[in-house]
C-alpha cells in the first residue's frame, strides 16, 4: 500500500488521434413528414391493375343480377299474395327506379360540366400562347357565358363588359376577365382551402387514434376538391368527385409535391420547435401544409382560366391564415 501518487508510464501505450473518433450521433428528433396525407396521396393516385377492375365490374354485374331476379320474384310473388300490397311495392320500385335514373343523369351532367371546364382551360391556354385579340375574345365570351346566372359573378361580368371595348391587347383582356371575374371566386376556393387544412391539422394533432389521421386527410381532401370545383362551376357528382381527386393527387405525387421539402418547412413560424416539441402537432402542422398544397393544385385543375402572373394562391400564406392561432400553445 503506498501513501503517495501513482505514476503510470505511458510510452509504450499508442496515442489516441481525436480526428479519428467516431462522430457523435445525433440524438435531434426528425422532422414530422406529413404521413397521413402522404398514405392518402399515394391512395387516392393508385391506379387499380386491370385484373381489380374486371373483379369488381363482374361482382357488380353478378349481385346487380342477383337482386334484380329476387326484387322480380318477391314483386310478383306480392301480387300474387295480396293484389293491394304488391302493386304498392311495385310502385316503390319503380319510384327506386327513377331516382335511380335521375342520379346517373346527375353524374353525366357533372361530367359533362367538367368537361365544359376542360374545354375553357384549353382555348384559355391556347390563346395565351396565340396572344391574339381575336383568341381571347372568344375565350372571355365563353366565360362570360359559362357564369351567366351566378351572381356572384353579377358584378365582375358587368365591369368587364364595360371595360373590354378599350382593351386592345389579348393578354390584357384575359388579364382583365381574370380580375373581374374569378377573383371573388378565387377568393371563395382559398377559404375552403383553409378550411381544410385547419381541419385536417386538428383532427392530426388531437386524435391519436391509428389511421384515424388518413381518413380524415382523405375525406376533407375530397371534400375540399369537390367543393372547389363547385365553386369554380364544376359541380362534380360522386363519380366526378373521385375522378377530380385522383386527377389532382396523380399530379401532385408524380411532380413529388407531396413530399415535404425545406423550403415548406422553413415558411412556417416555429416549425421545428413545434416539432421538437410535440410530434403530433408537427405532423398536423405538415399534414395541414400538404391539405393547402392539395388544395393549390385543385384550384388550378378546376379553374376555367389559368393563374395570371401573381395570382396563384401562396401555399404558405394559405397556411399561416388556416393555423393561425391553433398550434399557439
Amino acid at each position: 500500500m503506498t501513501n503517495g501518487p501513482v505514476l503510470i508510464d505511458l510510452d509504450d501505450k499508442p496515442s489516441v488521434n481525436v480526428a479519428e473518433a467516431a462522430p457523435v450521433p445525433d440524438v435531434t428528433p426528425p422532422l414530422p413528414e406529413g404521413q397521413a396525407m402522404q398514405v392518402a396521396a399515394r391512395l387516392g393516385a393508385r391506379r387499380p391493375s386491370r385484373l381489380a377492375r374486371w373483379f369488381w365490374a363482374l361482382l357488380a354485374a353478378f349481385f346487380g343480377a342477383v337482386v334484380s331476379v329476387a326484387a322480380w320474384d318477391f314483386v310478383t310473388g306480392m301480387v300474387a299474395r295480396s293484389p293491394v300490397l304488391g302493386w304498392a311495392v311495385t310502385g316503390l320500385g319503380a319510384a327506386l327506379l327513377l331516382v335511380a335514373v335521375a342520379m346517373m343523369f346527375k353524374e353525366l351532367a357533372g361530367f359533362a360540366r367538367l368537361r365544359r371546364v376542360d374545354q375553357l382551360r384549353q382555348q384559355a391556354d391556347a390563346a395565351q400562347a396565340g396572344g391574339t385579340l381575336a383568341e381571347a375574345r372568344v375565350v372571355v365570351d365563353n366565360l362570360t357565358r359559362f357564369y351567366r346566372g351566378r351572381e356572384d359573378t353579377r358584378w365582375g361580368r358587368e365591369r368587364l363588359a364595360e371595360r373590354r371595348g378599350d382593351v386592345m391587347d389579348g393578354d390584357a383582356l384575359l388579364q382583365l376577365a381574370e380580375a373581374e371575374v374569378m377573383a371573388p371566386l378565387d377568393a371563395a376556393a382559398r377559404r375552403e382551402v383553409e378550411a381544410a387544412a385547419r381541419q385536417v391539422a386538428t383532427v392530426t394533432a388531437l386524435v391519436p387514434l391509428a389511421l384515424a389521421d388518413v381518413v380524415a386527410a382523405l375525406t376533407a381532401n375530397m371534400r375540399m376538391i369537390r367543393r372547389v370545383a363547385e365553386i369554380y362551376g364544376g359541380r362534380a357528382g360522386t363519380l366526378g368527385s373521385w375522378r377530380l381527386f385522383r386527377a389532382v393527387m396523380t399530379h401532385l405525387v408524380a411532380t413529388g409535391a407531396v413530399a415535404v421539402g425545406d423550403d415548406l418547412i422553413g415558411t412556417l413560424a416555429g416549425g421545428g420547435a413545434l416539432a421538437k416539441l410535440s410530434r403530433r402537432f408537427g405532423e398536423g402542422l405538415v399534414n395541414g401544409a400538404l391539405t393547402a398544397r392539395v388544395g393549390v393544385a385543385a384550384m388550378e385543375v378546376c379553374r376555367p382560366l389559368p393563374f395570371g402572373e401573381g395570382r396563384r394562391p401562396s401555399v404558405s400564406g394559405l397556411v399561416k391564415r388556416a393555423l393561425t392561432g391553433l398550434f399557439d400553445r
